[in-house]
């Protein structure tokens, strides 16, 4: 099923890698999911909601928010490094969410170039 909340893609990108990390969270180990592993999806969830935040904020107050978000968005590149460096996260899995990562990061950094 589609996110059909906006038209912005970056929002779209970011619930669908919240999809996929979901599933792969799924299969951490027990001691690894409820802690790890529920730190990333609450990371993610908190980044999806700062960008519906931004999308709906006046013109002045976006930069802020999705400077917030961006730094969520940081910390969870390194949470999901952590994850593949001790073996929770497989290798291509890892590659797959970065690649998204990557991109939802150029999409946020041009919205915030759009705001200035």
């Amino acid at each position: 099923m589609t996110y059909i909340h906006s038209q912005i893609a970056v929002i779209q990108k970011s619930y669908d890698l919240y999809k996929l990390i979901y599933e792969y969270t799924k299969k951490f180990p027990k001691s690894d999911k409820y802690s790890l592993g529920e730190k990333i999806k609450v990371l993610l969830l908190e980044m999806l909601e700062l960008l519906i935040e931004a999308e709906t904020a006046k013109r002045d107050w976006k930069q802020p928010i999705l400077e917030k978000a961006s730094r969520k968005l940081g910390l969870l590149k390194i949470l999901l490094r952590l994850a593949n460096d001790i073996k929770i996260l497989e290798d291509k899995k890892y590659l797959t969410a970065q690649e998204i990562i990557l991109d939802i990061g150029r999409q946020i950094g041009g919205w915030i170039k759009a705001v200035r």
